[in-house]
């Protein structure tokens, strides 16, 4: 069956679009542009695209919530396929402002760890095995 649409981006809501733009440029690498204070664009390689809106009055998701600020989704970053790559990419995220949410990969059985992003959106960093 034929596409009815083609993906475009991700939006996510914040208080401050080109902070969060500027913190997943860190994250991802890419170029960010604004068209105003309101909206703000992240264009990654590999043609991943992330956009950043404004939103008066934000509030982050709760973290694991399911009542009324649950979090809507999350984004996976593939880390690398060794728990070395992953302690690298959480050490670079934290720099760059992450703030952890879950580093509990009990004893290596789960091969994810959460964070927030500055504005408090929850991403997870992930041990792939690309083999």
């Amino acid at each position: 069956m034929p596409p009815v649409v083609q993906m475009r981006s991700v939006v996510l809501d914040c208080p401050d679009p080109r902070a969060l733009a500027d913190f997943y440029a860190g994250v991802l690498g890419g170029t960010v542009t604004a068209e105003d204070d309101t909206w703000v664009t992240l264009e990654a390689p590999g043609g991943h695209r992330i956009a950043f809106q404004q939103a008066p009055g934000y509030a982050p998701p709760d973290w694991p919530s399911a009542d009324s600020n649950s979090q809507q989704f999350h984004l996976d970053f593939d880390a690398g396929s060794t728990w070395e790559a992953l302690e690298e990419a959480q050490e670079k995220v934290l720099a760059l402002g992450a703030r952890p949410l879950d580093l509990d990969d009990d004893g290596g059985k789960r091969d994810w760890r959460v964070y927030a992003d500055p504005a408090g959106h929850p991403f997870c960093l992930c041990r792939i095995d690309h083999s």
